[in-house]
């Protein structure tokens, strides 16, 4: 089994949830007492969000290489970076290193294809859903198109992961508010699926919402990631 490099704490919320489910995925597969070999570097978010938030996603990049390096020279054989968003630097996270990065749009975008669906809704924090390095990568590698709320779906849905979901605070407004932005898309744009494309979101909502297919980054991450390990 290969050693996984997590960067993590982005937030740690979902980080403990990729920790546990790449374990019980490991455990599934092999059996036994089996679990997976993981390095964890784990960030204090609010030094990564105060960098998003400013748009210095130079500073935040010099901050991931650095833990990349480390967990590569730590014994890591593969990266797995544990937040959607922070893709937006997995080109730089992966010239600095010569082990694989397990890309989580790549890992969602077959998902998709392979449950024959084109329109997802896609849900996630503001920089996910408003710049083009996960919603172009859908797009020009696998012919997929995402649909993103509007303005105000965008605000509540960015609120929510910042405000409550990063902070451990799951309510049932809240995961009422996404419930009723989906069936708002589905109503006035051609979506056929959801992408719950922040890896907090888990916790909010899930395929028991919905009647059309749900994709949660953080497991088929989770999955990928064991399927490379046990490669």
């Amino acid at each position: 089994m290969k050693t996984l490099g997590l960067l993590g704490g982005m937030s740690w919320e979902s980080t403990a949830i990729y920790y546990r489910l790449l374990n019980e995925i490991v455990r599934e597969r092999v059996g036994g007492l089996h679990s997976a070999k993981l390095l964890l570097y784990s960030f204090d978010f609010a030094e990564i969000a105060e960098r998003q938030h400013a748009g210095d996603w130079e500073g935040a990049g010099v901050l991931l290489v650095e833990a990349a390096r480390g967990l590569e020279a730590a014994g890591a054989q593969g990266l797995v970076i544990c937040t959607n968003t922070m893709h937006k630097l997995a080109d730089e996270v992966q010239a600095a290193v010569s082990i694989p990065l397990i890309h989580i749009a790549d890992a969602t975008a077959r998902a998709v294809v392979h449950a024959g669906v084109k329109h997802p809704a896609l849900l996630a924090t503001r920089f996910t859903m408003e710049q083009d390095f996960y919603k172009g990568r859908l797009a020009d590698k696998y012919g997929l198109q995402p649909v993103v709320p509007d303005q105000a779906g965008r605000d509540m849905v960015h609120r929510v992961i910042y405000d409550e979901l990063c902070q451990g605070v799951v309510s049932e407004p809240s995961k009422a508010a996404y419930v009723d932005e989906i069936a708002r898309m589905r109503r006035e744009e051609t979506v056929d699926s959801v992408i719950m494309g922040c890896t907090e979101i888990t916790m909010l909502i899930g395929q028991g919402d919905f009647d059309i297919p749900v994709f949660d980054t953080t497991r088929i991450h989770a999955e990928a990631a064991v399927d490379f390990a046990l490669s």
